[in-house]
């Protein structure tokens, strides 16, 4: 059975300015760095096999903090783990985007990449995975759409909550499918 565990990047300095990030390569900041580094002692005291983690350096700093700290690597980089876009409105607040396409800015077409698109990509590179690391536990970094829409793909009740930063969300495969153990955890925190 192929366990999977879903990690939310740490905080950046976009997340607390309620900026979009999308696919913008943005940083982490000093709150995402710490929040990383207790979810790594947390996991140093669990068994994990691996670490994949999005290409976007939020991610990707925080996947190799965690390795570092809990002794899982090296981190791959999987480009297929990335956030959605959103098109012309990567990089916006809400009021800039009130400012800029009105009041009514939501029912415009921005480019915004589908749940649809985004499951697609993702339970692809999922599935991938988890025929690689049979049978194996699997820790996968990447961002809060992204486990939101594949956990609601994957699951046939998806809990309610959103997706916390560095939080802990686990998946099991069985034979009937997967099987939420643990979701959006943050007790590391």
């Amino acid at each position: 059975m192929t366990t999977l565990g879903f990690i939310r990047h740490g905080t950046t300095d976009w997340n607390v300015s309620g900026r979009l990030q999308g696919q913008n390569d943005i940083p982490l900041n000093e709150a995402g760095r710490w929040q990383a580094r207790e979810l790594g002692k947390r996991l140093k005291r669990e068994q994990w096999d691996a670490i994949v983690s999005s290409d976007l350096m939020r991610a990707k700093e925080t996947a190799d903090i965690i390795a570092e700290i809990a002794g899982i690597g090296p981190v791959r980089a999987e480009r297929r783990l990335r956030e959605r876009t959103h098109g012309r409105l990567d990089g916006t607040t809400v009021e800039e985007r009130i400012a800029t396409w009105g009041a009514e800015w939501k029912t415009l077409e921005h480019g915004v990449e589908s749940d649809e698109l985004l499951y697609e990509r993702g339970i692809a590179c999922l599935e991938e995975l988890s025929a690689e690391y049979e049978g194996k536990r699997v820790l996968v970094v990447t961002h809060g759409a992204f486990i939101g829409v594949l956990l609601n793909g994957m699951l046939t009740r998806m809990p309610d909550g959103s997706i916390q930063n560095t939080s802990l969300s686990v998946l099991k495969k069985n034979a009937d499918g997967w099987e939420c153990a643990l979701f959006n955890c943050t007790a590391h925190l």
